[in-house]
Protein backbone atom coordinates (compact mmCIF):
# COMPACT_ATOMS: atom_id res chain seq x y z
CA UNK A 1 0.00 0.00 0.00
CA UNK A 2 2.71 2.26 0.91
CA UNK A 3 4.41 1.72 -2.58
CA UNK A 4 0.88 2.49 -4.49
CA UNK A 5 0.83 5.62 -2.58
CA UNK A 6 4.06 6.92 -3.47
CA UNK A 7 4.17 5.81 -6.71
CA UNK A 8 0.74 7.55 -7.22
CA UNK A 9 1.66 10.64 -5.38
CA UNK A 10 5.24 10.89 -7.54
CA UNK A 11 2.89 10.78 -10.78
CA UNK A 12 0.33 12.49 -9.95
CA UNK A 13 1.54 16.13 -11.85
CA UNK A 14 3.06 13.77 -14.55
CA UNK A 15 -0.38 12.18 -15.15
CA UNK A 16 -2.84 15.52 -14.87
CA UNK A 17 -0.02 17.73 -17.25
CA UNK A 18 0.35 14.69 -19.79
CA UNK A 19 -4.10 13.65 -19.23
CA UNK A 20 -5.07 17.65 -19.80
CA UNK A 21 -2.95 17.90 -23.05
CA UNK A 22 -5.10 15.50 -24.51
CA UNK A 23 -8.51 15.89 -23.16
CA UNK A 24 -9.83 18.19 -25.95
CA UNK A 25 -10.04 15.48 -28.79
CA UNK A 26 -11.17 12.81 -27.01
CA UNK A 27 -14.70 13.30 -26.59
CA UNK A 28 -14.84 12.99 -30.61
CA UNK A 29 -12.71 10.10 -30.82
CA UNK A 30 -15.13 7.44 -32.47
CA UNK A 31 -12.00 4.99 -32.17
CA UNK A 32 -12.65 5.14 -27.75
CA UNK A 33 -16.52 6.46 -27.79
CA UNK A 34 -18.03 3.25 -26.52
CA UNK A 35 -15.30 3.32 -23.25
CA UNK A 36 -16.27 6.61 -22.71
CA UNK A 37 -19.66 6.48 -22.81
CA UNK A 38 -19.75 3.50 -20.23
CA UNK A 39 -17.78 6.14 -17.92
CA UNK A 40 -15.18 3.54 -17.03
CA UNK A 41 -12.24 1.34 -18.39
CA UNK A 42 -11.83 -2.10 -16.67
CA UNK A 43 -8.51 -3.65 -16.17
CA UNK A 44 -7.94 -7.44 -15.79
CA UNK A 45 -5.26 -8.22 -13.28
CA UNK A 46 -3.90 -11.48 -12.46
CA UNK A 47 -1.75 -13.04 -9.62
CA UNK A 48 1.14 -12.29 -8.77
CA UNK A 49 -0.14 -8.63 -10.19
CA UNK A 50 -2.23 -7.58 -7.01
CA UNK A 51 -2.93 -8.36 -3.92
CA UNK A 52 -6.25 -8.01 -1.89
CA UNK A 53 -7.27 -6.68 1.01
CA UNK A 54 -9.24 -9.14 3.29
CA UNK A 55 -10.98 -6.44 5.12
CA UNK A 56 -12.02 -3.73 1.82
CA UNK A 57 -11.72 -6.46 -0.84
CA UNK A 58 -9.47 -3.59 -2.73
CA UNK A 59 -7.02 -4.82 -5.10
CA UNK A 60 -3.19 -3.00 -4.80
CA UNK A 61 -0.75 -3.51 -6.90
CA UNK A 62 2.26 -5.72 -6.79
CA UNK A 63 5.46 -6.30 -8.79
CA UNK A 64 5.00 -5.39 -12.40
CA UNK A 65 1.32 -5.06 -11.23
CA UNK A 66 2.27 -1.78 -9.86
CA UNK A 67 3.11 -0.17 -13.53
CA UNK A 68 0.39 -1.55 -14.89
CA UNK A 69 -2.24 -0.07 -12.81
CA UNK A 70 -0.57 3.16 -13.19
CA UNK A 71 -0.87 3.23 -16.96
CA UNK A 72 -4.24 1.98 -16.88
CA UNK A 73 -5.56 5.13 -14.41
CA UNK A 74 -3.61 7.25 -16.82
CA UNK A 75 -5.28 5.90 -19.73
CA UNK A 76 -8.68 6.49 -17.63
CA UNK A 77 -7.58 10.29 -17.14
CA UNK A 78 -7.04 10.55 -20.12
CA UNK A 79 -10.26 9.44 -21.41
CA UNK A 80 -11.80 11.31 -18.74
CA UNK A 81 -13.31 7.90 -17.14
CA UNK A 82 -12.70 5.31 -13.83
CA UNK A 83 -10.54 2.95 -13.64
CA UNK A 84 -12.08 -0.12 -12.36
CA UNK A 85 -9.39 -3.22 -11.16
CA UNK A 86 -10.88 -6.74 -12.08
CA UNK A 87 -8.69 -9.83 -9.89
CA UNK A 88 -8.13 -13.11 -11.70
CA UNK A 89 -6.42 -16.20 -10.78
CA UNK A 90 -4.58 -16.84 -13.83
CA UNK A 91 -3.35 -15.00 -17.22
CA UNK A 92 -5.65 -17.37 -18.66
CA UNK A 93 -8.89 -15.97 -16.55
CA UNK A 94 -7.65 -12.45 -17.49
CA UNK A 95 -7.92 -13.76 -21.59
CA UNK A 96 -11.03 -15.17 -21.41
CA UNK A 97 -12.56 -11.95 -19.94
CA UNK A 98 -11.18 -9.85 -22.04
CA UNK A 99 -12.48 -12.47 -25.04
CA UNK A 100 -15.89 -12.25 -23.13
CA UNK A 101 -16.09 -8.54 -22.69
CA UNK A 102 -16.21 -8.89 -19.05
CA UNK A 103 -13.02 -6.58 -19.15
CA UNK A 104 -11.42 -3.99 -21.63
CA UNK A 105 -7.71 -3.94 -21.21
CA UNK A 106 -4.68 -6.53 -19.21
CA UNK A 107 -0.90 -5.90 -18.96
CA UNK A 108 0.74 -9.09 -20.03
CA UNK A 109 3.69 -10.66 -21.53
CA UNK A 110 3.41 -10.61 -25.31
CA UNK A 111 3.77 -13.93 -26.47
CA UNK A 112 2.82 -16.01 -29.87
CA UNK A 113 0.31 -17.72 -28.56
CA UNK A 114 -1.79 -15.05 -26.78
CA UNK A 115 -1.68 -13.07 -29.96
CA UNK A 116 -3.29 -15.74 -31.19
CA UNK A 117 -6.16 -14.48 -29.28
CA UNK A 118 -5.77 -10.89 -28.11
CA UNK A 119 -4.68 -7.90 -29.58
CA UNK A 120 -1.07 -5.94 -28.33
CA UNK A 121 -0.08 -2.58 -27.83
CA UNK A 122 3.55 -1.85 -28.15
CA UNK A 123 5.33 -2.94 -25.54
CA UNK A 124 5.62 -0.65 -22.32
CA UNK A 125 8.16 -2.40 -20.33
CA UNK A 126 10.48 -5.28 -20.25
CA UNK A 127 12.83 -7.46 -18.43
CA UNK A 128 14.13 -11.05 -18.57
CA UNK A 129 13.49 -15.08 -17.44
CA UNK A 130 16.02 -16.80 -15.50
CA UNK A 131 16.11 -19.15 -12.67
CA UNK A 132 16.33 -19.24 -8.44
CA UNK A 133 17.94 -22.23 -7.39
CA UNK A 134 18.53 -23.24 -4.28
CA UNK A 135 21.45 -23.25 -1.52
CA UNK A 136 24.25 -25.72 -2.86
CA UNK A 137 22.89 -25.82 -6.33
CA UNK A 138 25.55 -26.80 -8.71
CA UNK A 139 23.89 -25.08 -11.70
CA UNK A 140 25.42 -21.38 -11.97
CA UNK A 141 24.14 -19.86 -15.12
CA UNK A 142 20.79 -19.65 -16.91
CA UNK A 143 22.64 -22.01 -19.51
CA UNK A 144 23.46 -24.62 -17.53
CA UNK A 145 19.80 -25.65 -15.91
CA UNK A 146 19.19 -27.60 -19.38
CA UNK A 147 20.29 -30.50 -18.52
CA UNK A 148 18.95 -34.52 -17.97
CA UNK A 149 17.89 -34.48 -14.30
CA UNK A 150 16.87 -30.96 -13.69
CA UNK A 151 13.52 -30.81 -12.27
CA UNK A 152 12.45 -26.79 -13.57
CA UNK A 153 9.04 -25.86 -11.80
CA UNK A 154 7.13 -23.25 -13.87
CA UNK A 155 4.03 -21.62 -14.12
CA UNK A 156 1.10 -22.74 -16.18
CA UNK A 157 0.47 -19.93 -18.67
CA UNK A 158 2.24 -17.27 -17.67
CA UNK A 159 4.71 -16.03 -19.83
CA UNK A 160 7.77 -17.08 -18.68
CA UNK A 161 6.52 -20.54 -19.21
CA UNK A 162 5.85 -20.01 -22.85
CA UNK A 163 9.30 -19.23 -23.38
CA UNK A 164 10.29 -22.11 -21.17
CA UNK A 165 9.00 -24.61 -23.12
CA UNK A 166 10.13 -23.35 -26.34
CA UNK A 167 13.54 -23.71 -25.30
CA UNK A 168 14.18 -26.35 -22.79
CA UNK A 169 15.16 -29.54 -24.47
CA UNK A 170 16.75 -31.84 -21.66
CA UNK A 171 15.67 -30.77 -18.26
CA UNK A 172 12.07 -31.97 -16.72
CA UNK A 173 9.49 -29.30 -16.64
CA UNK A 174 7.48 -29.38 -13.86
CA UNK A 175 4.35 -27.20 -13.77
CA UNK A 176 2.34 -25.35 -11.60
CA UNK A 177 -0.63 -23.06 -11.18
CA UNK A 178 0.26 -20.19 -9.15
CA UNK A 179 3.80 -18.82 -8.65
CA UNK A 180 3.55 -19.45 -4.52
CA UNK A 181 2.90 -23.08 -5.57
CA UNK A 182 5.70 -23.38 -7.83
CA UNK A 183 8.11 -22.11 -4.96
CA UNK A 184 6.63 -24.36 -2.78
CA UNK A 185 7.92 -27.17 -4.98
CA UNK A 186 11.30 -25.45 -5.52
CA UNK A 187 11.90 -24.78 -1.54
CA UNK A 188 10.60 -28.40 -0.66
CA UNK A 189 13.34 -30.13 -2.81
CA UNK A 190 10.31 -31.18 -5.42
CA UNK A 191 12.56 -28.90 -7.76
CA UNK A 192 15.83 -28.04 -8.40
CA UNK A 193 15.35 -24.81 -10.19
CA UNK A 194 12.34 -22.35 -10.54
CA UNK A 195 11.96 -20.48 -13.37
CA UNK A 196 10.27 -17.07 -13.86
CA UNK A 197 10.43 -13.16 -14.87
CA UNK A 198 13.35 -11.93 -12.44
CA UNK A 199 11.76 -9.14 -10.75
CA UNK A 200 9.37 -12.12 -9.02
CA UNK A 201 12.29 -14.05 -8.39
CA UNK A 202 13.86 -11.07 -6.54
CA UNK A 203 11.13 -11.10 -3.88
CA UNK A 204 11.42 -15.21 -3.52
CA UNK A 205 15.13 -14.86 -2.59
CA UNK A 206 14.36 -13.63 0.49
CA UNK A 207 12.57 -16.07 1.78
CA UNK A 208 14.82 -18.89 0.83
CA UNK A 209 18.32 -18.66 2.86
CA UNK A 210 21.10 -19.03 0.33
CA UNK A 211 19.52 -19.54 -2.76
CA UNK A 212 20.66 -17.68 -5.85
CA UNK A 213 19.31 -15.74 -9.23
CA UNK A 214 21.37 -17.33 -11.69
CA UNK A 215 23.25 -14.51 -13.77
CA UNK A 216 22.47 -15.07 -17.90
CA UNK A 217 18.43 -15.59 -19.40
CA UNK A 218 16.21 -17.92 -21.22
CA UNK A 219 14.30 -15.10 -22.52
CA UNK A 220 12.91 -11.46 -22.45
CA UNK A 221 9.14 -10.33 -21.64
CA UNK A 222 7.67 -7.61 -23.39
CA UNK A 223 4.70 -6.32 -21.23
CA UNK A 224 2.08 -4.77 -23.54
CA UNK A 225 -1.69 -3.62 -23.14
CA UNK A 226 -4.01 -6.75 -24.57
CA UNK A 227 -7.34 -5.60 -25.67
CA UNK A 228 -10.00 -8.37 -27.36
CA UNK A 229 -9.33 -8.92 -30.87
CA UNK A 230 -11.07 -6.94 -33.97
CA UNK A 231 -11.29 -3.79 -32.56
CA UNK A 232 -8.59 -2.34 -35.04
CA UNK A 233 -9.68 1.36 -33.75
CA UNK A 234 -9.52 1.11 -29.61
CA UNK A 235 -6.49 -0.99 -30.32
CA UNK A 236 -4.68 2.21 -32.64
CA UNK A 237 -5.48 4.54 -29.82
CA UNK A 238 -4.56 2.94 -27.43
CA UNK A 239 -1.30 1.97 -28.84
CA UNK A 240 -0.44 5.79 -29.27
CA UNK A 241 -1.31 6.23 -26.09
CA UNK A 242 1.42 3.52 -25.01
CA UNK A 243 4.27 4.96 -26.84
CA UNK A 244 3.39 8.60 -25.55
CA UNK A 245 3.60 7.27 -21.66
CA UNK A 246 6.71 6.29 -22.55
CA UNK A 247 8.29 9.27 -24.29
CA UNK A 248 6.81 10.98 -21.16
CA UNK A 249 8.65 9.91 -18.70
CA UNK A 250 5.73 8.94 -17.11
CA UNK A 251 6.74 4.95 -17.42
CA UNK A 252 10.16 5.68 -16.21
CA UNK A 253 8.57 7.27 -13.34
CA UNK A 254 6.60 4.63 -12.45
CA UNK A 255 9.51 2.11 -12.43
CA UNK A 256 11.50 4.03 -10.36
CA UNK A 257 9.11 5.02 -7.69
CA UNK A 258 8.33 1.49 -7.64
CA UNK A 259 11.36 0.25 -6.44
CA UNK A 260 11.20 -2.34 -9.17
CA UNK A 261 14.56 -3.83 -9.92
CA UNK A 262 15.44 -5.76 -13.34
CA UNK A 263 12.40 -3.68 -15.31
CA UNK A 264 13.37 -1.21 -18.02
CA UNK A 265 11.12 0.93 -20.67
CA UNK A 266 10.51 -0.59 -23.49
CA UNK A 267 12.14 1.08 -26.47
CA UNK A 268 9.91 3.04 -28.95
CA UNK A 269 8.22 0.56 -31.35
CA UNK A 270 8.48 0.99 -35.17
CA UNK A 271 4.88 2.45 -36.21
CA UNK A 272 1.92 0.98 -37.29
Amino acid sequence: MKHLSRLAAGTALLVLGLASSMLPSLAADPRVADVVQAGKIRTALFLPQYTKDPATGELHGKGTGLVGIEVARLLAIRLGVGAELIGYATPADATASLKSGASDIAFMGIEPSRAEELDFTPPVIQFDYTFLVPAGSAIHSAAEADRPGIRIVFVRHHAASLALERVVKRAELVGADLPETAFDLLRTGKADALALARPMLVDFLARLPGSRILEGAYGVNRLGIAIKKDEPGRLDYISGFVEEAKASGVVQRAIAQSSLRGIEVAPPWPAR
